[in-house]
């Protein structure tokens, strides 16, 4: 691959990621501000409740004081009249006294307390306060007898209709304090608003962020699904391709043998069979006992080891008893000749095998049969091995067992396993080898002949 398709791929799958970190990311981080901003908000309008209801019940609990030093001024201004003692008339007048300061003071608190728009109605508290102390002032300057002469009188038309008034305007004080409170409350409600607001348009952010997001992300992973199953029908076509080549270069491969079998038989093999003719013939022409004669020999003996050689090439390269006598035969001169070359003891079941079988599955079984015994012969140190071979329900079970010393399929995987596990594939059928160190080898295979179930005697 060249460097700048490399490149290329790096900074793709670079860019996705940064594009998907800074994607979610950014919808993180809105939710998060959205998050730190309710608090924020949130913490601000407690704050601001507790302030005006702290504000309300401080200036309601001063108002109730006034309330009740008015209650209090009348009751006292009514006990200083009605005193026959001077003393005692004097005390109360110093009661009035402080009492008069006292409240003159909570007003002056409370109206502080009161934001400027509302400091109107204390002001008439205020004025009307003044009116009542001034109407006061003759009765602090009265003898014993004035008061007892003139009091009763004061009372009804002077102080208590002043009373009443300052309760009114009392009562309209604490209805500009509820109002007060009223516009606290609507004051906190806005704020409400407000937050609403934010977090709904910050939640709208975080939304549309949210489907830009997905919408890229379901995009692209589109293209990437797009792009794996394009790269995976490529893998598949070209597996396809190869799996194609594999069968074609079997097929090659048994042709090949085949010819040069048929080249080595009838070409070279007959060729043979002359020499051994004409030397035969030349052997009785030639007097017995000579040098001639013995070299004669020694070429027959030569031609005749040749002979045997080709033919054994030729039987190990595609035996003619597979074309001409069928697998099961085959299979047992191919047990046969293992057990003369490796004194292994090789034995074949065969069951329900047909005898107008294809080439190609006859070929198939042979060619596994004759790998996995010159495997056993070669790696296994084994002393038997059994070869079943069984076809029934429209497919050939073939199984390959010995009692060699096994190996680990893990980590051991051969050019002849790979070799017939391609035939079988090539097929339609499955391979599977199983073993273990000194416990021998089992191999399986499975071929599906496309026939009906047939049922029919046992060779051994």
């Amino acid at each position: 691959m060249k460097a700048g398709q490399v490149w290329a791929r790096l900074r793709a799958r670079l860019g996705t990621k940064l594009a998907l970190f800074v994607g979610f990311g950014g919808v993180l981080a809105l939710m998060a501000l959205a998050g730190a901003d309710s608090i924020y908000a949130l913490g601000r309008i407690q704050a601001e409740n507790a302030r005006i209801t702290a504000s309300y019940i401080g200036r309601q609990h001063a108002l109730d004081e006034i309330r009740s030093s008015v209650y209090l001024l009348g009751t006292l201004v009514r006990d200083h009249i009605l005193e026959r003692d001077p003393e005692a008339a004097q005390a109360t007048l110093d009661q009035l006294q402080a009492l008069r300061v006292s409240i003159d003071g909570e007003l002056s608190s409370y109206a502080a307390a009161l934001p400027e728009e509302a400091r109107t109605s204390v002001m008439h508290l205020r004025t009307a306060m003044a009116g009542y102390w001034n109407t006061l002032d003759p009765v602090f300057q009265w003898k014993p007898g004035e008061r007892r002469a003139a009091g009763r009188r004061f009372l009804d038309t002077e102080v208590l209709p002043r009373r009443k008034q300052l309760l009114e305007i009392a009562d309209e004080v604490a209805r500009v304090n509820e109002r007060g409170l009223v516009s606290g409350r609507a004051e906190t409600e806005s704020l409400f608003d407000g937050l609403r607001l934010r977090i709904a348009g910050i939640l709208g952010l975080a939304l549309v962020a949210g489907i830009v997001l997905a919408g890229a992300s379901i995009r692209h992973t589109l293209r990437l699904d797009s792009e794996a199953q394009r790269r995976y029908e490529e893998a598949r076509r070209a597996q396809e391709e190869l799996k194609r080549l594999s069968a074609r270069l079997v097929e090659a491969q048994e042709d090949e043998r085949r010819s040069i079998a048929r080249e080595l038989h009838d070409e070279i093999g007959q060729s043979l069979n002359a020499l051994l003719l004409d030397l035969g013939q030349l052997a009785a022409a030639v007097p017995a006992g000579g040098e001639a004669g013995r070299l004669i020999g020694t070429s027959r003996a030569l031609a005749e080891r040749c002979v045997k050689e080709v033919r054994n090439m030729s039987l190990l390269l595609r035996p003619s008893m597979l074309d001409d006598f069928g697998l099961v035969p085959a299979l047992h001169w191919q047990a046969r000749e293992v057990s003369r070359r490796t004194k292994m003891k090789v034995q074949v079941l065969a069951r329900g095998v047909s005898d107008d079988l294809s080439d190609e599955h006859k070929t198939c079984v042979y060619r596994i049969v004759q790998e996995a015994l010159e495997n056993v012969a070669r790696h296994a140190a084994a002393r038997s091995v059994k070869v079943r071979v069984i076809e029934d329900n429209g497919r050939i079970e073939l199984s390959v067992q010995d009692d060699g010393r096994g190996f680990d399929t893990a980590h051991v995987r051969g050019l002849g396993l790979i070799g017939m596990e391609e035939r079988a594939k090539n097929l339609g059928g499955m391979f599977q080898v199983q073993s273990r160190p000194g416990q021998g080898t089992l191999l399986i295979a499975e071929l599906p002949t496309g026939r009906g179930t047939r049922i029919s005697g046992a060779g051994a």
